[in-house]
């Protein structure tokens, strides 16, 4: 039995501010709406690496010192997804949106009241906030997606 399998590498990460988060309205159609930034690591690139690369792209600034605190994984078409959540408080640079969207300073208990691109966002946060918990794990049964805070 091999323990082998396809996996697509992503991240998002919660950079604070005080009481405010970095939040990008994100354009993508499959994905639109309020998230957090991050996205793809790519093929041979530190996990640390590609959260500071991609924030960078996405936001123009360059964290440090991104701090890993859980994950987000699923089954999906024969693929494992694995998106890395990081905080991070650190930063240099002047804020800018990209192409990907229009980023800005949000009041963490604002979130709730913006267009946020995933209904389980709220539940995800606790997996960035909460020191006992780790991982945000989907699974599929039938036509229907359930998940598990771990």
């Amino acid at each position: 039995m091999s323990r082998s399998e396809t996996v697509e590498l992503m991240n998002l990460c919660m950079l604070r501010r005080g009481s405010q988060v970095l939040v990008q309205d994100r354009r993508d159609p499959n994905w639109p709406g309020v998230a957090f930034p991050g996205g793809h690591v790519e093929k041979g690139e530190s996990f640390t690496d590609a959260v500071i690369r991609e924030v960078q792209e996405e936001t123009g600034l360059t964290i440090s010192s991104p701090h890993l605190c859980g994950i987000k994984d699923w089954h999906e078409d024969g693929v494992r997804h694995v998106v890395l959540l990081y905080r991070a408080e650190q930063f240099t640079g002047t804020l800018r949106s990209s192409d990907e969207g229009e980023v800005w300073w949000a009041k963490l208990a604002d979130l709730p009241s913006l267009d946020i691109a995933s209904s389980d966002m709220l539940d995800l946060l606790r997996v960035f906030e909460e020191d006992d918990l780790g991982e945000f794990f989907y699974r599929q049964n039938g036509r229907d997606w359930t998940y598990e805070l771990k």
